[in-house]
This record gives C-alpha cells, structure tokens and sequence, in this order.
C-alpha cells in the first residue's frame, strides 16, 4: 500500500483532538481521554498531563500505553466508524529540554486555550512514542503500521 492510501488515517489523526488513553493502573486497565497533538516530523503523540491524574501516575509506572481515536458519530452503524489505535511507550518530557519546547508550541498550536495550562506546576508534557497503528477505516478496511510504514505514510501524506 502506497502512502497515498493512508489518507483517511491521517485526516482521522489531523481533525480528531481528543484520544481514549489507555493505561495499567494497578494491574488492571484503565482508560481516560486527553487531548493529543501529533508532530507529524518524529512521529509521535504529545500529551499534556496533571500529576494527579490516575493516568499520569500510571505512565510513570508503566509506560506501555494505547491510544484510541476514533471518528465522530455520523449517525451510521458505530462499527463503521474509523478509528485508530496507537499501541506505544510513554515518556515524560524535560521541561528545560528542547524537545520540551518544541511539544509546548506544537501542543498550543492545537489548544492555544492550554496556555495557561502550562504555568501549573503539577502539569507536565509526555511523548507516545508508537510501537504499532492499527487503523481500521470501516468494514473489510483494516491495516496494521509498522513505527516505519507509520512515520512514512506522514512523511508522504
């Protein structure tokens, strides 16, 4: 498949804001939704995080994580929906790394709401890195990504 044929996975990654995240908490799974910003160039998730929050703690603990996105309800059958699931592993970000700073200005580019966010101090920013994107376009319409194919396909797309 040529990279062309990634196009409904990237405009389901570049118009949804908001993934389901899913982390170990206490041996059990636990999911939680967070908004997301892609940086397209790495590639990876970047997402903006309080340290009271359950997941938070959890990626601390237990850095395999998954992403759920999915498209908005067109009032069709839900199974027909797209969606993406990003399988990888969380990393907090330095704040006094560049890196840190990078994902700050692409993270307000989405949510320049979030601004403020960032002078709390109990709020920190964390890297997806993806080990694998399974993206199922609808019906009989479903691919598994290698981290490779996946940073390809945005490269191309």
């Amino acid at each position: 498949m040529t990279a062309r044929g990634f196009d409904p996975l990237l405009a389901l990654l570049r118009q949804q804001t908001v993934a389901a995240l899913g982390t170990l908490h206490r041996g059990e799974p636990y999911v939680s939704m967070v908004p997301f910003a892609l940086d397209e160039n790495a590639p990876e998730f970047f997402v903006h995080v309080s340290a009271l929050s359950l997941h938070t703690r959890d990626m601390l603990e237990h850095p395999h994580v998954s992403l759920l996105v999915i498209s908005p309800d067109d009032g069709g059958r839900p199974q027909a929906r797209a969606r993406a699931t990003i399988q990888g592993d969380a990393a907090p970000l330095d704040i006094d790394s560049a890196r840190h700073a990078a994902a700050k200005v692409l993270y307000l580019q989405r949510f320049p709401q979030a601004a403020d966010i960032f002078a709390l101090p109990d709020f920190s920013l964390f890297a997806i890195r993806p080990a694998s994107v399974r993206f199922i376009g609808g019906f009989a319409q479903a691919v598994s990504l290698t981290p490779e194919l996946f940073a390809r396909a945005l490269r191309e797309g």
